[in-house]
Formats: C-alpha cells, sequence, structure tokens
C-alpha cells in the first residue's frame, strides 16, 4: 500500500518491493521494508484505530500487501496485555509487571504474526510453494497459513522438536522432515535444495516481510499503553525477529507522531546452554558467532547463530538495554510460578523472562515503580516434554 522499497539493513542498499527477494544481493544480509510514512500517517492516527478489526492488519497503512484480496488471516494479533499482581508482589522491588500473551493467536504462538504477513506477501507474489527450518512453532504457523492461502509447505525441524508442533504442521498438511541435528543444520537443507525444488524460502529474516507481521507487536503495546511505552520490554530471543520488528516499529511511530522519542530499554533474553546474543554483547561484538554445543529445553531458543544477530545488538545497545541468560532449571520453574501466580500456561520461552527480570532487579538494572514488560511468545501446553 505505502511501501516504496526494501533496504538491506547492513549496507543500505535499495531492492525493489514488487518481486521475490530473499537476502541482499550485495551483502547477504536481511532487508527490510520501508514506508512512505507521510502518506500512511494521513489515515493510520489514534483516532482512526478505535474502531478497526481486532487483529494485526488493523495497522494496515505500515503493513506490505497491496492487494487486499491477497490477505492470509486467521485472527492473529490485538493479543491480551495483563497486569500482574501476584507475580509483581514476588518481586523484591515494586514493578507494573506486565505479560503480553502471544499464546492467544492462531497457532499458539507470536510465531502466527510473522507468516500472516508472509504467506500473504507469497501469494501476492504468485509463491506455489514455500518451505523453512524451523524449532517448531514457526513450523505450525508457516503451515496454517501456507494451506489457508493453497500453498504447499515443506518444513524441516530437528527430531528433538516438541512433539506437538511437528503434529501440528502434519494436521495442517505439511510435508515434514525431521532432521538430526539443529535448526541451522535444517536450514542449510532449505538452501541447498530450494532452487532445484522451486520453493520459496521463509526463513527468519531471509525474507523481508515475517518481521513485518511481528512488528505489530510494538504497535500494540503503544496502543494498549495509551501512546507511552514501557520502560523495559524483556523478550526471549532466538532468532530474534520480534524484537527486531518492534524497534523497526518505534522508529515508524515516531516518526507518523504517534509516539515521543522514548525508548524502552530492550531486553534480550536466553538460555546459557544457547545464548550467542548474551555472549556477544558482553563482549561488545557487533556480530555473535555460532553458539556451540546448542542445549536448551526451551526449543524457541535453541538457535545458535541468528542472521539478524547484528540487528537485535544494535537495538540492546541503543536502547541501553542488556542480554540476560538463564538457566534451563530456573526457566521451567518460572512455568509453574507464573502459571500458580497468573493462571497462564507460558511456553519455555516465555517464561524464562521472569527469572531474567529476578537478575536485572539484582543488578540494579530495573528501578521501582517502572513499567515492565515480559513477552510470553507462546503456549506452554505445545512442551509437555518439558515437565
Amino acid at each position: 500500500m505505502n511501501v516504496t522499497h526494501l533496504e538491506c539493513a547492513n549496507c543500505h542498499k535499495e531492492h525493489e518491493a514488487n518481486k521475490l527477494q530473499n537476502l541482499c544481493g550485495e551483502c547477504g544480509k536481511p532487508l527490510l521494508v520501508r514506508y512512505d510514512l507521510a502518506k500512511a500517517s494521513e489515515t493510520l492516527t489514534k483516532e482512526s484505530l478505535t474502531n478497526r478489526e481486532a487483529n494485526l492488519w488493523r495497522y494496515r497503512e505500515v503493513l506490505p500487501v497491496e492487494n487486499e484480496e491477497n490477505i492470509v488471516c486467521l485472527g492473529e494479533g490485538w493479543t491480551p496485555l495483563l497486569r500482574t499482581k501476584t507475580l509483581a508482589e514476588t518481586l523484591s522491588v515494586k514493578l507494573n509487571l506486565y505479560i503480553k500473551d502471544e499464546s492467544t493467536n492462531p497457532t499458539q504462538s507470536f510465531k502466527a504474526r510473522g507468516m500472516s504477513a508472509a504467506v500473504s506477501m507469497a501469494k501476492e507474489l504468485g509463491v506455489n510453494k514455500v518451505a523453512a527450518p524451523s524449532a517448531g512453532n514457526a513450523a505450525g504457523a508457516l503451515a496454517a497459513y501456507a494451506s489457508r492461502a493453497g500453498m504447499e509447505t515443506f518444513l524441516f525441524m530437528p527430531k528433538d522438536t516438541p512433539r506437538a508442533n511437528v503434529v501440528e504442521c502434519e494436521q495442517t498438511g505439511a510435508n515434514v522432515t525431521l532432521v538430526d541435528g539443529l535448526i541451522t543444520d535444517c536450514g542449510r537443507i532449505v538452501a541447498e535444495r530450494k532452487n532445484a525444488e522451486g520453493w520459496f524460502d521463509v526463513s527468519t529474516l531471509k525474507e523481508p516481510y515475517r518481521i513485518e507481521g511481528k512488528k505489530t507487536m510494538g504497535y500494540e503495546l503503544a496502543e494498549q499503553f495509551d501512546w507511552q511505552l514501557p520502560d523495559v520490554i524483556l523478550y526471549p530471543t532466538g532468532g530474534g525477529t520480534g524484537l527486531i520488528g518492534m524497534w523497526k516499529a518505534f522508529d515508524e511511530m515516531e516518526t507518523m507522531g504517534l509516539i515521543d522519542s522514548f525508548r524502552p530499554r530492550m531486553v534480550s533474553v536466553q538460555s546459557v546452554g544457547c545464548a550467542p546474543i548474551v555472549k556477544a554483547f558482553h563482549e561488545g561484538e557487533t556480530f555473535a558467532p555460532e553458539f556451540p554445543n546448542a542445549a536448551t529445553v526451551a526449543s524457541g531458543l535453541r538457535v545458535p547463530k541468528a542472521i539478524g544477530d547484528f540487528l537485535i545488538l544494535d537495538a540492546l545497545r541503543k536502547s541501553n538495554g542488556t542480554a540476560v541468560a538463564v538457566t534451563d532449571e530456573d526457566l521451567i520453574k518460572a512455568v509453574n510460578e507464573i502459571g500458580a501466580a497468573e493462571g497462564l500456561f507460558c511456553a519455555p520461552e516465555g517464561a524464562a523472562c521472569l527469572p531474567a527480570l529476578r537478575i536485572l532487579i539484582e543488578q540494579d538494572l530495573v528501578k521501582e515503580n517502572e513499567t515492565i514488560v515480559i513477552f510470553n511468545t507462546g503456549a506452554g501446553v505445545k512442551y509437555l516434554e518439558c515437565f
């Protein structure tokens, strides 16, 4: 609708927006969608949002699909922002603590947002077959949206992916291959076979549009907080597209006059068994080397090498945020703690934010009466093997 071009996030080379694109043709880094935000702001206003549909397509002016008939929607987005009371009382500092509960999305995770946008654009650009590597929830979302769009789906998942994710993909029409390895190994298979097989690769940040769906979490936070962003956002980080997307959304909203220049301190949360972003952040690196022997029960955090690593690290530093790793023991314990206190059966990835918050408190990195948002990125029921 208001798309002007695609821009490389690294070298800033411009690419055409109306044709299939994966990575930058110049440097091989992710492409980002750019909009005519002046034009978008004419109709995307605080007042205009009042009566719009309760899904992510309410932010239509800053989403990429040109023809609305190509939108593939299952009701994704506009998830609850829940104020916690009992849980907040367990902390040693008085905080205004919220959980953004992404488990209420179709396919029960935030991945639905990205796949709605990516599959819609794939449909608009004439794609018939899509493929991706996945540690779980992204595969389930891609299978669902691609089936709804009439596409074939080819998924490559580690053998130890939670069984619920595998069954979900099979039951929503996908071709599933289980791989003896990590998500990076699955990604190599897609890269090696996609041209011969005629697949369009919708891997994390290897096409420009999944991030556009996920950035709507940032728009929703702003709207749900009456256009005043929280002080701190804790985000469980595997590929990191959600964090990168929200950071992009904040800049877009400021340009359109929806928010001011204030930014939350962004906190990347990982497992000690797979913490490439945490390690790179604290060692002052621009890119995060592949994490050796990656292992964690939180399958969504088991991403040893993220292609958007430099964007995650840039957002953390520009926001005066940080990166924290927690043990698997603590994140599993936190699932029960959050569930017993607030009635939410969180995914292990989302629950990891609670022990991470306690580490921030111990390090005096959050202050009394600050507003904190932790993201529960999925439903705990998909991870029964963990318990």
